[in-house]
């Protein structure tokens, strides 16, 4: 079969042959309908994430739309190595139907990145009600903004985006969140944090850059007058992989500090999230801009890294 193949790390894939998968006890065999490129599929194929499994060659991609042998189009992914989505057939552990309406590009594109929050959306929502008010910080790229909107779509009362670049904010303003522009400098970001939470104790914070973003808003988060809890989820490091947490921070509030990552998700949980989520999606309350590619594409589509999420699509 053809397949984007990836033969080393930090190599670019190739459209070529690659050897069939074999669907064994609990798998069944579908053909790609549409598969995207998202950040996570390029740290794995170039062996610097850390569910990576340097072994090569290999197909990347983590999940795709499907079509199955009778026809139905579905959500999946889970493909053994050193198979993966980026090819004409994968075989697969599990599938979940699209709801009648759902568009497979928007599905291919979203779904990934927008269970990164709507997971820690939903978990809170469940456990102490649907938040009042959401700090994002790193709302500006894909997966933030779906978090802008998956937050609103959920119902929280306000949503607040930290980041930068002027016109990426005012896109994030777009959505309907309230924007804070960083500066880069962690005492001066901390009071624009601070001055923009008005002494409102966010429910949940939602981190895309972790580093010095991430301490200037633990530094935000000290200045808060009260003892409202608040849930903070790591969930990229754009910004740095570590950061500092004060230690009077702990002490002084009840703050829960926590992941959100395939390894930190009870998977029963995902996979009722993950049919809520394409509802979501299939009821149109979230919008993400694709573009298009033939998988035969997909070397041009892997180093086109700058606008609309790439999304390979079937011959």
């Amino acid at each position: 079969m053809k397949a984007a193949v990836v033969t080393a790390a930090g190599a670019v894939p190739q459209y070529q042959d690659f050897a069939e998968p074999e669907a064994g006890p609990g798998l069944q065999l579908v053909e790609l309908v549409a598969t995207a490129i998202h950040p996570v599929v390029r740290a794995k194929a170039d062996g610097v994430h850390y569910s990576s499994t340097d072994q090569y060659p290999m197909i990347p991609g983590v999940d795709a739309v499907a079509r199955t042998e009778d026809g139905t189009l579905v959500y999946t992914g889970e493909a053994q190595a050193p198979w993966g989505t980026f090819a004409e057939r994968m075989v697969v552990p599990m599938t979940a139907p699209l709801p009648e309406g759902a568009d497979p590009l928007v599905v291919a594109a979203a779904m990934n990145p927008g269970m990164s929050s709507w997971m820690p959306l939903t978990a809170h929502a469940d456990e102490r009600g649907v938040p009042d008010t959401v700090l994002i910080l790193g709302p500006t790229g894909a997966a933030g903004g779906l978090a802008v909107q998956n937050a609103l779509a959920l119902g929280a009362g306000r949503v607040i985006g930290v980041g930068r670049g002027a016109a990426g904010l005012a896109r994030v303003a777009g959505l309907g969140a309230e924007t804070v522009e960083l500066t880069g400098e962690r005492d001066p970001d901390a009071r624009a944090i601070a001055a923009a939470l008005d002494g409102v104790t966010p429910s949940l914070v939602l981190d895309y850059l972790w580093g010095t973003p991430a301490e200037s808003a633990f530094q935000a988060l000290h200045e808060l007058p009260g003892t409202e809890p608040t849930d903070y989820v790591e969930i990229g490091s754009v910004a740095g992989e570590h950061a500092a947490v004060p230690a009077a921070l702990l002490r002084s509030r009840p703050l829960r500090l926590s992941g959100s990552g395939i390894g930190s998700f009870d998977m029963h949980r995902y996979l009722i999230q993950g049919q809520a989520y394409l509802q979501v999606i299939a009821d149109g309350k979230i919008t993400v801009e694709t573009a298009p590619h033939p998988l035969a594409q997909c070397t041009r589509a892997w180093t086109t890294k700058a606008g609309p999420r790439p999304v390979l699509t079937a011959e």
